[in-house]
């Protein structure tokens, strides 16, 4: 394997910055990999590209121009779609069809995107006898983009597509346990042949001091990011000073309620799914079952028979259902919430936990767990776990199955089983949540926003709104006169 360490891609040029760390398969711990960790200077040098490119270049006022590198952006990804699967999944641990469904997603959000570039139009009207006024749309500036590990491609994309739509520069920030990934996303981004130099620039970081950078920065008016609360809340304290612009989608503790009459054969595999799609590493996991009593023990014992038989395994392996988690560390922080839990007074259904022997104890695999609680103040519930760890919370009635939906400071999502519309559309009114899917789970469409309500976010990512983040809106008032 090459060992040649990959590099920052900034204002068009390759740059080493003489820091060089391994890159890993989570599933086997194997080294697959040298990358030039970013940092401080990479982060400079990038706003300065992004500075220059913005004021010198006609970006921030071709439209045309900009539609037309989105869709070169659409289609350099879908040429190379095959080799970004492959290296997703070998460096992040999804298995091979979560790493497709990812970078699936990639080329038609930048063409919808591409699409808004050109009908995205500010608005006139005469307000009064002689008077005209316009509202015009401008950019920002330059945005920062930064972009959690978990599903590093897309999630950097939803961010970047509107940002360079609404004719901002950029300055992305790739975390560094995807480092490989993130070069090869690089170079495909160079292939789009109507790109100025300096309108997209990437760099590579395991630490935070580039990020930091970002965020402090007043060359940076506008950040973009998605990852925890916690960081959520430091970063928009620390870019407070500068009266910064924040988009945040943030972590989440999705409740998924199920109702008496749900179709089960329908609901169960997806509660599965739910749980364990990216080994639960994801911010729209379902961590927290919300069953009817009725059917609470069908619901259980279906449950519990199909996390026990989940097959675990690397991506290599098309018959893996899971893939592992990130790193060992993450392993170890999963198990010890789970201890915390039981030792809290939660019931164990299923005692996963990481796997010591056997092939797979090499890598970073952590067994499902499953566990009933009856205290819905408990850690467990109440914060975001980040791996496959699923509560089961039992309710009486739709009174208290919204109650406990809405007893959280999160929420960003929710998905509610019935096959009465009538409730169905009741319960999605009242559950505090920015998407509500309906004996569904997990569906993302270009056109609709998502994002938090409450500590899961703020500002949209998706559909028309996600442009808002990063435009001005500029009054402009005419005085033509009175006509004649």
């Amino acid at each position: 394997m090459d060992m040649t360490p990959t590099l920052n891609w900034i204002d068009g040029r390759w740059l080493d910055s003489g820091n060089h760390k391994e890159s890993i398969d989570p599933a086997t711990y194997r080294v697959i990999g040298r990358y030039a960790d970013g940092g401080l200077n990479e982060a400079k040098l990038a706003i300065e590209a992004a500075r220059k490119a913005f004021r010198d270049s006609e970006w921030k006022r071709d439209r045309l121009l900009r539609a037309q590198v989105l869709l070169e952006l659409a289609d350099a990804f879908e040429r190379h779609s095959e080799a970004l699967i492959d290296l997703l999944a070998l460096e992040n641990g999804k298995i091979r069809p979560e790493a497709t469904f990812e970078v699936s997603m990639v080329p038609p959000k930048l063409r919808f995107y591409a699409s808004l570039a050109r009908t995205h139009y500010g608005r006139a009207s005469d307000p009064r006898s002689g008077k005209l006024s316009m509202v015009v749309h401008q950019p920002m500036g330059v945005a920062g983009i930064i972009t959690p590990w978990n599903s590093p491609v897309v999630l950097m994309i939803r961010s970047l597509a509107p940002a360079l739509a609404a004719g901002c520069t950029t300055v992305i920030k790739m975390p560094g346990q995807t480092a490989q990934t993130n070069a090869l996303v690089a170079k495909i981004m160079s292939e789009a042949p109507s790109l100025p130099v300096g309108v997209i620039n990437l760099f590579s970081e395991l630490g935070a001091e580039g990020s930091k950078h970002l965020v402090e920065s007043p060359d940076v008016p506008v950040i973009s990011f998605t990852g925890s609360t916690g960081t959520g809340r430091a970063i928009s304290a620390a870019g407070a000073q500068h009266l910064k612009r924040f988009g945040l989608e943030l972590g989440g503790k999705t409740p998924m309620i199920v109702l008496a009459d749900a179709d089960l054969d329908a609901a169960i595999p997806t509660l599965v799914k739910a749980l364990t799609v990216f080994a639960g590493q994801f911010c729209m996991t379902g961590s927290r079952l919300l069953v009817q009593r009725d059917v609470a023990s069908t619901v259980i014992e279906r449950l519990t028979a199909l996390l026990e038989s989940l097959r675990l395994g690397p991506a290599a392996d098309p018959a893996s259902e899971m893939g592992p988690l990130i790193d060992k560390a993450n392993v170890k922080r999963v198990d010890e919430v789970v201890q915390h839990a039981i030792a809290s007074g939660a019931h164990v259904l299923v005692r996963g936990g990481p796997v010591t022997n056997g092939p797979l104890a090499d890598g970073a695999f952590y067994r499902p767990t499953l566990l009933q609680v009856e205290d819905p103040s408990m850690d467990i519930v109440q914060k975001e776990t980040f791996g496959p760890v699923l509560t089961v919370q039992i309710f009486d009635d739709q009174a208290q199955a919204i109650e406990l939906a809405n007893d959280s400071e999160f929420g960003l999502a929710a998905s509610v089983w019935t096959r009465d519309l009538d409730r169905a559309l009741q319960v999605a009114n009242e559950v505090e949540a920015g998407t509500v899917w309906v004996n569904d789970w997990a569906v993302v469409y270009d056109e609709f926003e998502e994002g938090g309500f409450k500590q899961s976010g703020q500002g949209r990512l998706n559909g028309v709104a996600a442009m808002d983040d990063f435009i001005e809106h500029k009054h402009i008032a005419l005085n033509p006169g009175r006509s004649r």
